[in-house]
């Protein structure tokens, strides 16, 4: 279901409010879940709910800070940079950087990966299509059509 999220091959603030409405489901029901059964207070909820939609538009949006600032600011929060090459088209990269404001997370969990910006190719190997991609008749479909087998980057691309 997230995939519909990481099919958009030209990554901006639109692709942070790119998500398939089952994946909307799923998440509510965890906030839910959050606040019902663990009694998590509902200003907690409200606070990171907030920062998140702040910090999703920030590492989504199509800046590109200077490489030294964007490195600094990814030993602690996430930076545009960190979490693009989450949007890479390409295991393992899909599979890195998966976090939302501290990049602490992905470092302590061995999630954390590393590449140079001007090699990053948006979209997913396993829906290349980008007219398709680009259709929402198409996306709202595309959790229930069977895809390929991921590909993994070659050395040479790393």
């Amino acid at each position: 279901v997230h995939l519909v999220h990481h099919t958009d091959h030209k990554v901006d603030t639109t692709t942070a409010n790119r998500h398939h409405p089952i994946e909307s489901l799923v998440r509510f029901a965890f906030t839910l879940l959050g606040v019902f059964v663990v009694g998590t207070p509902i200003a907690l909820v409200f606070l990171y709910q907030s920062l998140s939609v702040v910090f999703t538009q920030l590492t989504h949006a199509n800046i590109k800070l200077p490489r030294r600032v964007d490195k600094a600011m990814s030993y602690v929060l996430v930076s545009p940079d960190m979490h693009k090459i989450h949007h890479h088209y390409r295991l393992p990269y899909t599979d890195s950087n998966y976090g939302n404001i501290f990049s602490v997370w992905d470092r302590l969990l061995g999630t954390y990966m590393y590449l140079d910006r001007d090699k990053l190719v948006y979209g997913v190997d396993v829906f290349p299509d980008e007219q398709k991609n680009s259709n929402i008749a198409d996306l709202l479909k595309q959790p229930f059509q069977k895809y390929e087998k991921p590909t993994f980057t070659p050395e040479s691309e790393k």
